[in-house]
């Protein structure tokens, strides 16, 4: 059994995201794991969780029998219980329009139906002093993919560098009158 960590930061302005996981087999060390980042374009937020998700049990569906899928992405979590839904539905949306994720989403629900996964859903963001082993371990994800995206756009000149600032200190004498 390996765990698998997942997440994903978007620049909603580009539409360019930064996807990362890192696998957990069991009995690894912390200090042994290697976080994977790959670069998504014309995605969102939703898009990219998918698509992160699907890159990584790509790449260690091979490794083991059964994967546990660690996300933040609460759509992710709750696709299961929507897949007869969708499926009835021919994933369409109410207003008649096939659904915008539906490629992403029969390719998820494939994966699933493939592969022994399971998912588990990991509270994002958490002060230091309440994050257990499962936590530090989605840390890492989250801090890489939001560091990639970070670095990616400030190359790209998307977010503003810090400004250099000369300071000038002025020595004011005050007189009672």
């Amino acid at each position: 059994m390996i765990r698998l960590f997942c997440d994903g930061s978007v620049n909603a302005h580009t539409h360019v995201g930064f996807g990362a996981y890192v696998m957990v087999p069991q009995n690894a060390t912390f200090d042994s794991l290697h976080v994977k980042l790959k670069a998504f374009h014309d995605t969102s937020s939703t898009k990219l969780e998918l698509q992160t998700l699907l890159w990584a049990v790509e790449e260690c569906r091979s490794l083991s029998d059964e994967i546990v899928i660690y996300t933040d992405s609460q759509n992710i979590i709750t696709l299961p219980s929507r897949k007869e839904r969708f499926e009835r539905r021919g994933y369409a949306t109410n207003h008649k329009e096939i659904h915008e994720h539906a490629v992403l989403y029969q390719a998820f629900y494939r994966v699933m139906e493939e592969v022994n996964c399971s998912l588990v859903k990991v509270k994002g963001h958490k002060l230091e002093c309440n994050k257990d082993a499962m936590d530090r371990y989605f840390t890492l994800v989250d801090r890489a993919s939001r560091e990639a995206l970070r670095k990616s756009a400030s190359r790209e000149g998307f977010l503003p560098r810090k400004p250099k600032i000369k300071m000038a200190f002025l020595s004011l004498t005050w007189k009672r009158a």
